[in-house]
């Protein structure tokens, strides 16, 4: 079984996504809606493949994960952002091919949240590790890698090096025995989940995945946010993460050749 963990934080969008989660799935998914420190103004979807978890105060993004993972019963956890819609049997697909030791995200598009459409614009397979100037300090980012996409068009399942972070699929004995949790000290509420994660699989010798065989659509940044969190002061967050692993990043990095 998929467990799909899906962070909420008085994001609208949060029942569509939850629709096509359940529309597109092809094999046996529990659905776990995060509601973190809010109950939604819409009314809930009644469905016994879904499960609400409402954890008080607003925590934040990491801890709304590790409460949606610590209550899931998957062999296989999924995490999603709420603003996202499905490729027919994505869940089937993402863990037939899934090895032990893999993290894998699926071919990412963009998604007009107004119209509820995939807009027509290149999607994304793969993506660069970098590090980018955030005002007073430095942050890990992930940017599209297009000379990458073009010369291995053709692999359908292949490594890349940084992801989004707003789908991915791993194996609930790789989150319990390398990730353990995403950690909130140091890191804050929010942001670098993706590349902690990616970090700590890369030293434990397994490999972040892009598997082109499915996709999910994300909202566009060109919609506004209606999301917000009450963290502002987030750059000692990323300096943080920054200095942390900046040292593993300038060696893993001459593997990629970046």
């Amino acid at each position: 079984m998929l467990s799909v963990i899906i962070p909420s934080f008085k994001d609208p969008l949060l029942f569509k996504t939850i629709e096509s989660l359940l529309e597109n799935a092809e094999g046996e998914i529990e659905i776990i809606a995060v509601l973190d420190g809010y109950w939604p103004d819409a009314a809930m979807i009644n469905d016994e493949r879904v499960k609400y978890l409402h954890i008080g105060k607003n925590r934040g993004m990491r801890e709304a994960i590790n409460a949606g993972v610590a209550i899931s019963r998957g062999e296989y956890i999924m995490r999603t952002d709420e603003h996202c819609v499905f490729g027919k049997g994505y869940d089937v697909i993402l863990t037939n091919s899934l090895e032990s030791n893999w993290i894998v995200t699926p071919r990412r598009y963009f998604l007009d949240p107004v119209k509820w459409e995939v807009m027509d614009l290149p999607y994304v397979d793969y993506e660069k590790l970098s590090i980018q100037s955030a005002k007073d300090t430095r942050k890990f980012t992930g940017i599209p890698w297009t000379q990458r996409q073009e010369e291995r068009k053709d692999i359908m399942i292949d490594e890349t090096m940084a992801m989004q972070g707003s789908c991915w699929v791993m194996p609930r004995q790789w989150w319990d025995t390398v990730i353990g949790e995403l950690q909130t000290e140091g890191y804050g509420p929010m942001y670098q989940d993706s590349h902690e994660m990616v970090f700590k699989t890369w030293k434990a010798g397994g490999k972040l995945m892009v598997n082109k065989n499915t996709w999910f659509a994300h909202k566009h940044v060109s919609f506004p946010r209606t999301h917000r969190y009450g963290n502002t002061d987030f750059y000692p967050n990323l300096k943080y993460a920054h200095d942390l692993w900046r040292p593993y990043y300038e060696e893993i990095k001459k593997h990629w050749k970046v």
